[in-house]
């Protein structure tokens, strides 16, 4: 037995020797050439598929997406399988991602196929100084599946590992909140600004929170469930996948709230746009194709004062036409613009609308655009007709305010809810109000039946007042 692990200890020695002088003098094609016959004849008798995503490609500096997607679905379906996990933060990003570790494989299983991912990482051969050192190190992952099995993997599984490591990917990302930048401002060291700049994006509001009545905001979010899920409808009838909202009400209706519990419900970074910082079409223009796709852009204050004209060239534009001209102000009856290509490069409404709904809709897909206005009727008909939905915000209700009432006192039923009703259909007042008078239990450090009391005070000061504005003017006829 001794002499038997002797011979072969001797064999093993005499062909480590023979490999280095082959290794030594036959040349690198030779070499080459070989070791590609020895793969294909493996290959030829191995069962087995082998598919690799590597980090970086090869035409990009910045991270695959197809990596990132599959390092997120590996720490979403198999990292509770695997023995050796990494967690990282990745960029924008508010969790550690916890998935498999370099050099560490697990098993995955979809829909009766067993397949085997691994993790891999070679570290440069030389010591160089680079741009991008990350790049210097490969990493990549590699699924192994049965040859049967490779028309679903590569027409199922992997667009199915896609779109799971992107909807993670997208939950645990940070949102955020951008505002595009004034028109020639540039940083400190001279360079010229991005077009939006951003903050992290927090606001508490949710559909569950929001003073709404409860059948308008059930049809306001399966609205959105319909956009959302509605890629192959939107594909079918030939139209952007794109919708547009004109959200409309008096200040302090909560037009903001439900912008930001928009974007909570469905996972949107908020695009704040000021069109008086937009000097021309094409500058609006540029300022979409940098926007992201799932997000919400808002376009603020769109009503103008009612009976406003505008004159240039000659021409009278009506004032719900014109947004904003290339003096950067809004323009009086009888002011004219002495440059024939200022009404040619002007922002105005209509011509942003129009650009919306031709050939620059094929770009603004999975976005939603919502136009604020706090009177809708200043808006000409030919601007409301465009929207594909009117959200009314209107003053606060009954139903408005008993869900107020529960969120800010924790109280479903009061006994002077009756009085209350009555008041709130008598005098116009908005959520906003009525929240500073129900906060007063958190920041007065009152009691709930003093909140209410307060509460009831001002609605009866607000009819009080409402009637004697209504006799005087009685009185002037």
């Amino acid at each position: 037995m001794v002499e038997r692990w002797v011979g072969l200890g001797t064999a093993l020695a005499s062909f480590m020797f023979l490999w280095a002088v082959v290794h030594h003098f036959i040349p690198f094609q030779v070499q080459y050439y070989l070791t590609s016959l020895v793969h294909k004849l493996i290959s030829f008798f191995n069962p087995y598929i082998d598919i690799t995503i590597e980090e970086y490609s090869s035409e990009s500096s910045s991270r695959s997406k197809g990596y990132a997607a599959a390092e997120a679905y590996l720490s979403g379906s198999c990292s509770q399988r695997a023995r050796h996990l990494k967690a990282e933060l990745a960029k924008d990003t508010s969790r550690f991602l916890v998935t498999i570790d370099n050099q560490a494989d697990v098993t995955d299983e979809f829909r009766g196929a067993k397949i085997w991912w691994s993790s891999h990482e070679r570290l440069p051969f030389t010591r160089t100084i680079s741009w991008h050192p990350c790049q210097e190190v490969r990493r990549w992952y590699c699924l192994t599946f049965h040859r049967r099995q490779r028309k679903l993997v590569e027409d199922v599984y992997l667009p199915y590992v896609l779109d799971e490591g992107g909807a993670i990917l997208a939950r645990n990302r940070e949102r955020r909140l951008y505002m595009n930048n004034l028109k020639n401002v540039r940083s400190w060291s001279g360079s010229k600004k991005p077009a939006w700049c951003h903050v992290t994006f927090e606001h508490p509001a949710t559909f569950d929170s929001l003073a709404m009545d409860p059948a308008r905001k059930k049809e306001i979010v399966d609205d959105l469930v319909r956009f959302r899920n509605g890629k192959e409808y939107y594909a079918k009838i030939g139209r952007a996948w794109m919708r547009k909202y004109l959200l409309s009400g008096p200040r302090g209706t909560g037009k903001s709230s439900i912008i930001a519990a928009m974007a909570n419900f469905l996972g949107y970074d908020v695009y704040d746009l000021q069109l008086t910082a937009v000097k021309d079409m094409a500058e609006l223009h540029k300022l979409f194709i940098e926007t992201t796709r799932k997000s919400i852009i808002v376009v603020r204050d769109i009503d103008f004062s009612t009976g406003l004209a505008c004159n240039y060239n000659g021409k009278t534009v009506q004032s719900t036409d014109v947004v904003m001209g290339k003096q950067n102000k809004r323009f009086k009856n009888g002011e004219t613009l002495t440059k024939e290509n200022e009404e040619d490069n002007m922002v105005t409404l209509l011509r942003f609308l129009n650009s919306l709904d031709g050939i620059w809709s094929g770009f603004i897909t999975k976005r939603i655009l919502v136009f604020k206005t706090n009177n809708e009727n200043e808006l000409d008909l030919t601007v409301r007709s465009r929207m594909d939905r009117n959200i009314r915000m209107a003053y606060c209700g009954f139903e408005s305010f008993k869900i107020l009432a529960e969120n800010y006192l924790g109280i479903k039923i009061h006994s002077s809810f009756d009085k209350i009703k009555t008041l709130l259909s008598e005098v116009n007042i908005t959520a906003a109000d009525v929240t500073e008078k129900l906060m007063c239990v958190y920041s007065g450090g009152n009691d709930v039946d003093e909140c209410i009391s307060k509460l009831v005070e001002m609605l009866e000061s607000r009819k009080n007042s409402r009637g004697e504005a209504d006799g005087c003017q009685d009185n002037d006829f």
